[in-house]
Formats: C-alpha cells, structure tokens, sequence
C-alpha cells in the first residue's frame, strides 16, 4: 500500500443522502405546478426520469471504482503538486471542478460520442426537478477524463469527486419552471432556472447555450451564453418520443453507429460521425446546432 502525504478525510456520497430532499421538493412541484394548472408534469414522462436517476446511482457504484482508479492513477504517479487540504484548495477546487464541468458539457453537445450519452439527460419534453433526476447509464465511465488535469496539478481524488457531487446537487434545483429570476447580481454570477432552461430548450437560438455548472461566467468568457427571451420549448430537435428507459438510455448510440457504418463512405466520414456535432451528415445533408442558429439569426436579422 502506498503511503500518502497527509491523511485522507472519508467524504461520503452526498448525492446518496440527499436523495429524501430530491424526492419531497418533487412532490412539492408536483403539489405547486397542479395547483397553478402548469402543465409540467405526466406520470410516464416523471417515471421515466427518475428510472434513469436510479438506473445511475446503480451504475454509478461501479463507475465509481473505475473513475477513483483513474484520478488515484494521475495522482500519485504524474501530479505536478500536492495541494493540501486546506481552506484555499477547497475554494480553487471550487472553481477548477466548474471550469471543467463547462468544457465537459460543452463538449458533450459538440461531439456526439460524448452526446450519445449526455442527450439522456435532455430527451424529456418537460422541465421540471424530475428532469434534474434523468442521467446518463453509460456517461459515468468515460466523463471523468474532464476531471483528470485537477489530479495532474495535484488536486486529491476525494476533493475531486467531493466537488463534482457538491456540483451536482446545486443543479438539481435550477430545473424548475417556478423560479422565474433571481436577483440581478446571482444572475451574473451563477447558473439559475433561467439560465438552464434555455440550456434545455430546442429554439433555435438558444442551442447549444448556458453550459454552466454552478457558475454562469464560463459561459460568458467563451461566448456560448444566451439569456432567456422568448419562451423555451423543451427536449431534442429530433425527439426520440419514447418513455422506455432502454430506448432512452440506448438509442442515440444505436443511431450513431448506424449512421457511421449503415451507408458507403469512408472510413475518415465514418470517424466523423463520432467527433462531428450531432446532426452532422457526410452527404451534406444533415444541420448542426450552429446551421440552425444561423438560419434563425437570417430569419430574425440578426446577422453581423
């Protein structure tokens, strides 16, 4: 066993024991939606989600291992410096995890590999905190590669996957309809209901938007953020209209593979299909999030 520099502090699972809180605000969304006859939420849509949240917390138990293994890996044998636990490297673990939680989630709807999982989380037509609860069964084994520069410069494997819950259950409440604005000054600085539910929406404008993960100023720096105007319309450009949470989890890798090796190309078109943007044809005859934006931007006069 490899001796460590400084004792190792047991972080558990927050998302494990914040599971009762995600179940009573659900149900007081549901109370508070019918209430105010908002149409947000249908008993298989909600099912649906929350199969798929629990399908990953099952998932992740084993995803965990590998994902442990792999940042204990980077650590001890190629980080550049051994960052303490102390007050200072929690707070730049703070912003080290949300930097890159945006490039892992820009990404994720960049590249369609990594979409081929991520679109789980986008494939509801509703918005509610039961969208929140609708992840990925096969993105926990390949994300954490995003994560593993923080174990290169020297960050510990428990301060990594600390943050990264700590991450997830703050974007559990911005997947609400209820929450309209926060005040000004939290609108500038951190990701809201406002600004994910353009993230989740199909308008042509705001694809592709509002990466966020705690912080909205990422979005800001890169040029990728968009506030909310017109009203959002939720799920994917080509929805998959199904509430089977095989077909959910499974589908767009299925139609991935189809398209890179159901048609005669070359293999270069056909390694495109993994690396292009969703929506990308070797024929030309596919549109991409951006082909989209633009056509919108034409017919609204909006070009530069």
């Amino acid at each position: 066993m490899m001796n460590m520099p400084f004792d190792i502090p047991e972080i558990p699972n927050i998302i494990h024991y914040a599971i009762p809180f995600f179940v009573l605000t659900l149900l007081l969304e549901v109370v508070v939606t019918s209430k105010k006859n908002m149409a947000s939420y249908t008993f298989k849509d909600a099912a649906a989600s929350i199969t798929m949240g629990l399908g990953n917390v099952l998932i992740g138990l084993f995803a965990k291992t590998l994902v442990l293994a792999a940042l204990t890996y980077v650590y001890l044998n190629l980080r550049v410096f051994t960052l303490p636990f102390a007050w200072w490297t929690w707070l730049l673990v703070f912003f080290a995890d949300d930097f890159c939680y945006y490039w892992f989630h820009r990404i994720s709807h960049e590249n369609r590999f990594f979409w081929a999982s991520h679109v789980v989380h986008h494939s509801s037509k509703r918005y509610n905190l039961s969208t929140a609860l609708r992840q990925t069964w096969s993105g926990s084994f390949m994300s954490f590669v995003f994560w593993l520069p923080m174990a290169l410069l020297g960050f510990h494997p428990v301060m990594i996957l600390a943050q990264m819950s700590i991450s997830l259950l703050y974007q559990y409440w911005i997947h609400t309809e209820l929450i309209k604005k926060m005040p000004a000054w939290f609108e500038a600085i951190f990701n809201t209901p406002s600004h994910h539910r353009v993230h989740h929406a199909t308008n042509a404008q705001y694809l592709d938007r509002n990466h966020a993960g705690i912080l909205i100023i990422w979005d800001k720096m890169f040029g990728t953020f968009e506030p909310e105007n017109e009203k959002p319309i939720y799920g994917l450009v080509k929805n998959i209209d199904t509430y089977n949470p095989i077909k959910i989890a499974f589908i767009e890798w299925y139609l991935m593979f189809k398209d890179a090796f159901g048609s005669k190309t070359s293999m270069a078109n056909r390694l495109r299909y993994f690396i292009k943007p969703p929506g990308w044809k070797h024929d030309g005859s596919g549109m991409v999030s951006s082909d989209l934006r633009q056509e919108w931007e034409k017919q609204n006069g909006k070009n530069n």
